[in-house]
C-alpha cells in the first residue's frame, strides 16, 4: 500500500510540475511587451508631451529612452537620446525643403557631427546656446554608450544632461513644424 502511495504521489507530482511549466510559460507569454514596443512608465528623461502627435517614430524613440533610464540602461537611453536628436535635426531640414543641404551628392544624409554643424551654422534660424550645447553633449555621450568599449553610462550622466536635452528637443520640435 505504501508503494501504490508512492508511485501515486509521484504521478501528481510530475502532472503538477508539468502544469506548473505551462502556466510559467502561458503567463510569460502574456506578459511579454507589444511587437512596436511599449509605452515608457515616466518621462524622467524627456516629457513625452513634446513629441506627441508628431511622428509615430519620434514618440517611439522617446519611449524607449525613458524606459531604459527607468530600467537603468543607461548607455542605452544616451543612444536614444542620440538617435532622437539625428532624427530632428533631419526633420527640420527636411520640414523647411532644405534636405539637400544635410545630404551627399549621393542623397544619404550626413554624419550626426556635420548634421550638428549644419543646423548650429543655418542662419536661417537662431538656435540657443543651450541647444547649441546639447546637441554637442547628447551626440558625445551616446557616441561613448555606443562605440567605446569600456564606457558605461551611469545615471549622472544623463541626469546632467536632461535640462539642456529638453531644451534642444523642444527647439528643434518647433523648428521642424511637426506640432499638429
Amino acid at each position: 500500500m505504501v508503494a501504490t502511495m508512492r508511485n501515486g504521489s509521484a504521478e501528481v507530482a510530475k502532472a503538477g510540475l508539468v502544469l506548473l511549466k505551462a502556466l510559467a510559460h502561458d503567463t510569460g507569454e502574456l506578459r511579454r511587451p507589444p511587437d512596436t514596443g511599449a509605452a515608457a512608465p515616466t518621462d524622467r528623461v524627456l516629457p513625452f508631451s513634446l513629441v506627441r502627435r508628431t511622428r509615430g517614430y519620434l514618440e517611439k524613440i522617446t519611449h524607449q529612452l525613458n524606459g531604459s533610464y527607468e530600467h537603468g540602461w543607461y548607455d542605452a537611453c544616451a543612444v536614444m537620446m542620440r538617435k532622437l536628436i539625428e532624427a530632428l535635426i533631419i526633420e527640420v531640414f527636411e520640414g523647411r525643403r532644405m534636405a539637400s543641404k544635410i545630404q551627399t551628392s549621393a542623397g544619404d544624409f550626413l554624419t550626426l557631427d556635420a548634421l550638428i554643424g549644419k543646423v548650429i551654422g543655418e542662419p536661417t534660424w537662431n538656435l540657443s546656446r543651450t541647444t547649441k550645447q546639447a546637441l554637442s553633449d547628447a551626440k558625445q555621450l551616446g557616441d561613448n554608450s555606443a562605440h567605446t568599449r569600456r564606457f558605461a553610462a551611469h545615471r549622472g550622466d544623463i541626469d546632467g544632461l536632461r535640462i539642456g536635452f529638453r531644451t534642444a528637443v523642444q527647439e528643434l520640435v518647433d523648428l521642424a513644424r511637426l506640432r499638429k
